[in-house]
């Protein structure tokens, strides 16, 4: 990917562009119609839809739940191109940067398929390929036979020494987590670093709130998951540097004492944007309905960044989280009906 720095950056075109997108995104309505059919019908849903594209050219190789993935994700990456070919100069580069946390997605998707003992094409077939690695390098990556090997090809790029650091905890516990933590280390670090401080009215200065916010959030949920793990892991370890909420040892003092955590959160500059999830992490047992309230939240706090400045990047960024919780929902929707789960069942797992 070369980055296309040359001119003025065009907010006013790309975020028009952008909103034009968003409103052919899924709503609620498809999606209720969705939970209530079978795989076969779901496909025919997409085939009448703005994925028509991808459903015609995998339907000869893919049937049913596989065919639906696979459109998902070369989808996602043709939208996410298009705002690569849309944008110009700095936005550009921001968009570019931003867009490297599918180069994290695929880093991780490997390690897990190798990991796993998935086949070749299993793996290939799960990449996104949008983002800065080359299709060179993704077929390096897909090529390793062990997650030494990935480890070693990813040598030279962002992800590379920080990988190599963690290597040795994953060899010593055979769990992935320092090596996800890793990948996402190095991207946000990548990203702090490539913006700055920007002086506190300046359009980019909105962008670093959203991203702290992000990491906020990925420390919340990896925190907790831990906690709740009882893996002989602190979560300090893996705690994320560049966010706003809290350092490493309050992470790791909060988030094995759940209420102390929610009040600690209700009292900070999230308090109102974290309500609904921080009601559902009170009252469930389990994390999921947490984290898709996290998710749901970094999204609306996305949309008042956008608000706030609406030629900027955050219009951009809110698009790109709406465009992934569509994928996550429609993926959801088809792997429960062919799990045989019921509509209720399949309804906690969306994310509103």
């Amino acid at each position: 990917m070369s980055v296309n720095t040359e001119g003025s950056s065009n907010y006013e075109y790309v975020t028009a562009r952008v909103r034009s997108r968003r409103a052919k995104l899924f709503d609620a309505d498809d999606y209720r119609k969705m939970v209530r059919m079978g795989p076969g019908e779901i496909a025919r849903f997409m085939e009448d839809s703005e994925y028509e594209t991808e459903m015609n050219a995998l339907g000869s190789r893919h049937t049913g739940v596989d065919l639906v993935e696979y459109a998902l994700n070369r989808n996602l990456s043709k939208h996410f191109d298009d705002l690569l070919t849309w944008a110009d100069g700095s936005l550009y580069e921001y968009v570019a940067n931003y867009l490297r946390k599918f180069d994290a997605w695929n880093v991780k998707t490997v390690i897990r398929g190798i990991y796993t003992d998935a086949g070749r094409e299993e793996i290939e077939d799960d990449l996104i390929r949008t983002g800065e690695f080359s299709e060179r390098t993704l077929d390096r990556l897909v090529d390793a036979t062990s997650v030494e090997d990935a480890v070693e090809t990813l040598s030279g790029t962002i992800f590379g020494e920080p990988l190599e650091d963690a290597y040795e905890d994953f060899e010593s516990s055979d769990v992935l987590v320092p090596l996800e933590n890793a990948v996402d280390r190095a991207f946000f670090g990548h990203l702090l670093d490539d913006i700055g401080q920007p002086e506190p009215d300046a359009p980019t200065a909105l962008y670093r709130e959203f991203l702290e916010a992000e990491i906020d959030f990925r420390n919340l949920r990896n925190g907790l998951r831990i906690a709740r793990s009882g893996a002989e892991i602190s979560p300090e370890e893996y705690f994320i540097e560049g966010g706003r909420l809290f350092d490493g040892e309050e992470l790791r003092q909060l988030a094995s004492n759940t209420d102390e955590l929610v009040t600690a959160i209700r009292e900070s500059t999230y308090g109102g944007d974290l309500s609904e999830a921080l009601d559902e992490l009170e009252s469930a047992e389990s994390l999921i309905g947490f984290e898709h309230a996290l998710n749901t939240a970094l999204l609306e706090y996305s949309e008042k960044l956008s608000n706030r400045h609406p030629l900027s990047i955050c219009p951009v960024l809110s698009y790109i989280l709406a465009k992934e919780r569509e994928i996550e929902n429609i993926r959801a929707i088809a792997r429960g009906r062919e799990a045989g789960l019921s509509v209720e069942e399949i309804e906690e797992e969306l994310i509103q």
